[in-house]
């Protein structure tokens, strides 16, 4: 018998957006049984919890044109302890953005290259169009098509990781 897969999920979240887009991921993935989904606050993850992960989704709002420092508290916490422990392993990344997301993508995406990571596709950005201050700093509600494709990504990662596809 194939022994249960475990896809964890890091996020990090100021205005709920992200927060929202990493609960919808962690839905999809929790439709198959044969995988643990385990949904970790950047703060409270670190090294065990990736070398534990049979596949990773890393899920940041983009801040100032990049991940968000507390995301990258966690990569930098937790770099060198998994670095080549964790080579071929499946990731997806989950961007909410105000305007852009892609160099907050391209971030994660070099971290990734560095682990030997494997991406399962294309960054998952979701763009909130807030440009002004209090925008930007207003908690975000994401719109129900948007979920959706989060919640797919997360049910592909786990199919795909139960299947051994991943």
């Amino acid at each position: 018998m194939n022994q249960r897969k475990t896809l964890v999920i890091v996020y990090h979240s100021m205005t709920d957006g992200t927060r929202q887009m990493a609960e919808a991921a962690r839905e999809g993935a929790a439709s198959d049984a044969a995988v643990a989904v385990r949904l970790l606050h950047a703060a409270q993850a670190g090294p065990a919890d990736v070398l534990a992960a049979d596949g990773l989704i890393f899920a940041t709002p983009e801040n100032l044109a990049a991940i968000s420092g507390q995301l990258k508290d966690f990569f930098d916490r937790s770099y060198y302890a998994v670095l080549d422990h964790v080579n071929g392993r499946p990731y997806a990344s989950l961007v909410c953005a105000g305007s852009d997301g892609h160099n907050a993508a391209r971030q994660i995406e070099r971290i990734a290259t560095g682990w030997r990571l494997r991406p399962i596709g294309d960054p998952l950005i979701v763009c909130t169009h807030a440009q002004t201050p209090e925008a930007i700093l207003a908690v975000k509600h994401i719109g129900d098509e948007d979920l959706l494709r989060c919640r797919t990504l997360g049910e592909a990662m786990a199919t795909g990781l139960a299947l051994g596809v991943f």
